[in-house]
C-alpha cells in the first residue's frame, strides 16, 4: 500500500500535473493566440488600465478613461467617422457636379458665340455703306444708253 501511494504521488501527480500544465500553458494559449485579433487586443487595454489604476492605488485621469472607452467602442466610432467621411466626401461630388454642369452650359454657348461674330462674313455687312462711301454715283467706263443712237 505505501509503495503504490508513493507511485502515485512521486509519478502518476507529477505527469498529470506536467500534462495540465503543457494544456494549459501550450496548447489552449497557442489556441487564444490563433484566434486574438487586433480588434480584442484594443479592446482588452481599458481593462488593464483600471487593474492597474485599481491595483496601485494610481488616480487615473479621466482623458486616459475616455481613450479606453474609445478603444473599447472602437466599432462605433469607427462608423461614426466613417459617416461623417461620406458626408464630406457628398458635398465634395456635389460641388464638383455643379462644376463640371457649368462647365458644360457654357461649352454649349461657345457655338453659338462664335457664329454671332461670325469673322468670315465680315465685308459682306459693310459692302453696301462702303460703296456709297468711296464712290462717285456715275461711272465713266460704262456704256452711254440711249435709245435710237449706235455707237460706232
Amino acid at each position: 500500500m505505501w509503495k503504490r501511494l508513493w507511485l502515485t504521488w512521486t509519478i502518476d501527480k507529477p505527469a498529470a500535473l506536467g500534462d495540465l500544465l503543457w494544456q494549459v500553458l501550450v496548447v489552449d494559449f497557442a489556441a487564444l493566440l490563433d484566434r486574438l485579433t487586433l480588434r480584442r487586443i484594443i479592446a482588452l487595454i481599458p481593462l488593464v488600465l483600471v487593474i492597474a489604476a485599481y491595483v496601485h492605488r494610481i488616480p487615473v485621469p479621466p482623458e486616459l478613461m475616455l481613450v479606453g472607452d474609445l478603444f473599447a467602442y472602437i466599432d462605433v466610432f469607427s462608423m461614426v467617422f466613417l459617416i461623417g467621411l461620406l458626408t464630406r466626401m457628398s458635398t465634395v461630388l456635389v460641388v464638383v457636379k455643379q462644376a463640371v454642369d457649368l462647365a458644360r452650359r457654357l461649352l454649349q454657348r461657345v457655338p453659338g458665340t462664335l457664329r454671332r461674330l461670325d469673322l468670315r462674313h465680315r465685308r459682306a455687312k459693310d459692302s453696301t455703306r462702303r460703296k456709297h462711301l468711296g464712290r462717285a454715283t456715275t461711272d465713266d467706263d460704262d456704256g452711254a444708253v440711249m435709245p435710237g443712237l449706235a455707237w460706232a
